[in-house]
Formats: C-alpha cells, sequence, structure tokens
C-alpha cells in the first residue's frame, strides 16, 4: 500500500497540537511525560525495543476516549471553516 502524500504537510504540528489541547480538555492522560513513563515501563518488561517509540504513547487509551479526541478536532475543523466562510 502506498503512502498517501499530505495536501498541506505543515499542517503536522498544528493539528498535534489541537490533538493535545483537546485531550487534555477531555482529562485522557497523554503527553510525553505519560509518554516515558509507559515507553521505560514497557522497555523494562521487554515488550518494546528500547528506543523504538519515537512519538508520545496512546496505547493505555481506550479505543472510545481515543475516537472522542478524533471526533473533536473533525469538529472543530469543520467549525473553523463556516467561521471563515461566513467571514467572505
Amino acid at each position: 500500500m502506498a503512502k498517501a502524500n499530505k495536501v498541506v504537510p505543515e499542517s503536522k504540528q498544528a493539528l498535534d497540537q489541537l490533538k493535545y489541547e483537546i485531550a487534555a480538555e477531555l482529562g485522557l492522560p497523554v503527553g510525553k511525560s505519560m509518554a516515558n513513563a509507559n515507553v521505560e515501563f514497557a522497555t523494562e518488561l521487554g515488550a518494546i525495543p528500547s528506543g523504538s517509540v519515537k512519538e508520545d504513547y496512546w496505547g493505555h487509551i481506550a479505543s472510545r476516549d481515543a475516537g472522542a479526541v478524533g471526533g473533536a478536532i473533525t469538529s472543530r475543523l469543520i467549525r473553523k471553516a463556516e467561521e471563515m466562510m461566513l467571514n467572505l
């Protein structure tokens, strides 16, 4: 399967910021400090090789909660687009 090219590659940082902002609003324990603790523990158990995780860890978050973050991102992006269209 070919990797899809992003339409606006520069949006990754803004979307990541929005993702963590929404996760914090929902009270989900994600972020660098939680990632480091979980990766360190998993590495000690031998579950993952040392240094193999390159981004924050979301494996402990329920699918329902992760979906809520994605849904909230979509809602905010649609709301922002509608606001921008009204101002044209």
